[in-house]
Order: C-alpha cells, then structure tokens, then sequence
C-alpha cells in the first residue's frame, strides 16, 4: 500500500457489530458465507428458523464489512451485498459497521482482494495447524494506508471502469467459446445423408488391463459431466482404493462413468489423457475409424438433448443412480454421416481444439489483470 497516504487502525474505522435478531421457528431466514480468494460474499442456503441451533443469530445490513475468522487468511472478506440485506451469521463471520466519512465501503471492498490486505489477515491469524482463526484484536490493531476520501472515490472508480472492460472482455471469450464449440455439431446435423448405424458397428468394449499393484502409483482421468470431456485427475497408490484392475487409456478411445453418462459425462480421450487409467466403472471403447472416426462420436454424445435418451437406457430406479450399462450403450443407434461430413466434424474440432489453446491463455492473461490494477491501485500508481 502506498508509503505517501497515512496510515490508520483498523480498528478506528471498523466497529463491529453486535446486532442480532430472535429467531422464530416457522420463518425462512437467508445464511451467508464468504468465498476464499476475494470471490465475493454469497447466499449460503435459506432455512426455517426451526433448523438453526441457536435461538439468535447476528443480522448483516448491506455495506456491512464481514469476515470469515476460519478463511480470512486465504481471502474471505468483503461487502454484505444488498440482497443479502437482512441475512443472518453465526460468530465465525464477525460484522462491522464502516466508518464512511473515513472511509469508503467500496475502497475497503476493493482493498480487501489485494494480496497485501491478505498477508495483514495471516498475521492476525494465530493457533494451531487444524485451528488458525482470524483474532479479531489482532485485526483491529492492523494499519492500513488511507488517502483522502475524495481519492479513495476516485480510485474506486478507476478501479470499476478497469474491471467493467475485463469483465466484458472475459464474456467475450465466453460468448466466442459456446459459439465454436456448436460448430461441430451444427456440421453433423447438417448431413443430409439419412445414415444411422448401431454404436457396437464401430466401437467394440476393451477389457480391464492394468493389474494394480499396490505399491505402485496410478494417474486417473476422469469425465466431466455436461458435455465437457475427459481430463487428467487424482494420483492415487494402489494400497488407496480397492479396484484390482484398472483400464490403461489410448488417445481417440471413448469413455465415460456408467453412473452418470445420463448428465452428458461421455467423451473421446485427448491426447493429455493418453496412458492414463480408469476403473472398471469407466467402459472403455475403441473406436474403428475406418467407419466412424472418433471426433464424429464425442461431437453426437456431447450434444445434451442426446443425454435423456441415455437415461432412459441406464438401469436403476432412482434417476441419480441409473447406470448405462456398456451393452446398452453398444446397442445405441447414432448418425452415421458421410464421409465428407466425419472430415469436416474432424477438421472443426482439430480447429477449436488450436482455438482454445489460445483462449486459456488469454484467460491467464485476463486473470492475472485485475490482481495487478489493485496491486497498483493501493500502491498509489494508478
């Protein structure tokens, strides 16, 4: 923080608040939580004052500064929002009323995302490994670098103007990620062809073919669910889980958990998943691309108005615990488009898959902006 602005207690700007409200069994009361690394303060759950232990919990009012004493050593503070106006804490998050004509809520908001407001909560922090909890003397005793008021309103506009641009910079990226990522499937329902073909035509099941030994380490991949494919996941030793075979993954084979291929968790291995394992819960396929090549497949799979279909097929009563047996997924029956149209899906996905690479990097990039305006921002640079 700037060496130029003087510096005051954080205790003679914040005074904690000590307001609380009877709860009353049969009323709906909204709790709030704080996310770690500067995400904000959020509605935690709604519950009926019956379900709460205690009979008085401490009520937030909009602008109040909360804390969290478990986390505020990894970033989580900041503003009660106006939605949250009326909501109730326990003791873990202390309220504190801002002292406005000292300072303003939003600069302290903003100050409170900082990497160096963070390092002030460490030092706070005292206890065991298991039990570090924000002391709240040690708080207040903080000294924290403080312009004028007018400066502070205009830091915190400079501040918003920045943040508006990369917020819309980021939906950009956003908008732009759905769009090229509709391409292939756009493709394969343009074929006009009228093809279909059984998926045991072209995929046929592999068998388990990794023996675990337990003092040997296995790199897992796992699926993500909503048509987001397959990625690297957990290490774990063969002593930790109870599997005795595992399957070893060839890049283009296709996969997905029985459990949930109902919420779109099905997809083609990447070329970073390749040599990875999954359990016997994951079926595995190899695909022939002499008839159907492997992109074709992911691309009809990852389309969610495909994913009922595959609920009505998995076993099980209850819908969270239907399972798609792999013999039911072989009797599947899918587009089989022509030839030029399974290049054309091929080329598309090759194309966003480059495309992508670019956009994670300029995610970092947009990440890592934010972080260094308030960094120069405090520092009295911006």
């Amino acid at each position: 923080m700037s060496a130029a602005w003087p510096t005051v207690l954080l205790g003679d700007l914040l005074r904690r608040s000590e307001r609380t409200v009877l709860l009353h069994p049969e009323t709906t009361y909204k709790e709030v939580t704080v996310r770690m690394n500067g995400k904000g303060v959020v509605e935690r759950r709604q519950v009926q004052g019956v379900e709460i232990a205690s009979d008085r919990r401490y009520e937030a009012s909009a602008g109040q500064f909360i804390i969290s004493r478990i986390d505020a050593r990894n970033g989580a503070s900041g503003l009660i929002p106006e939605e949250l106006n009326g909501a109730v804490v326990t003791n873990d998050f202390p309220l504190f009323d801002v002292t406005k004509d000292r300072l303003e809520p939003a600069f302290l908001n903003w100050m409170s995302k900082t990497a160096s407001f963070v390092d002030l909560c460490k030092r706070a922090s005292e206890g065991t490994t298991n039990r570090v909890r924000l002391s709240e003397d040690r708080f207040k005793a903080l000294e924290i670098a403080l312009p004028p008021p007018c400066e502070q309103r205009r830091i915190v506009a400079r501040i918003e103007a920045l943040a508006e641009k990369l917020g819309e910079a980021s939906k950009l990226r956003r908008d732009v990620d759905t769009e090229i990522r509709s391409l292939p499937r756009a493709i394969l329902s343009s074929d006009k062809s009228g093809r279909r073909i059984k998926v045991r035509e072209f995929a046929s099941l592999r068998a388990p073919d990794v023996s675990v030994v337990p003092t040997e380490q296995y790199h897992f991949a796992g699926v993500y669910c909503f048509g987001r494919g397959v990625f690297p996941s957990v290490r774990k030793m063969g002593s930790e889980f109870a599997y005795p075979r595992l399957t070893r993954l060839r890049a283009r084979n296709f996969v997905y958990p029985k459990l949930m291929a109902w919420e779109g968790a099905l997809g083609m291995v990447p070329a970073n998943c390749n040599q990875l394992v999954v359990s016997t819960e994951f079926p595995v396929f190899e695909i022939d691309e002499s008839i159907m090549l492997s992109e074709v497949v992911d691309t009809y799979f990852r389309s969610p108005e495909i994913w009922p279909s595959l609920s009505g097929q998995s076993g099980g009563t209850n819908v969270r615990r239907r399972r798609l047996n792999p013999q039911d997924f072989l009797k599947l029956e899918i587009p089989w488009p022509a030839e030029s149209t399974q290049r054309a899906i091929r080329d598309s996905v090759n194309r966003i898959a480059n495309i992508t690479q670019l956009q994670n990097q300029t995610t970092a990039t947009l990440d890592a902006m934010l972080p260094a305006i308030l960094d120069k921002a405090f520092k009295g640079e911006l």
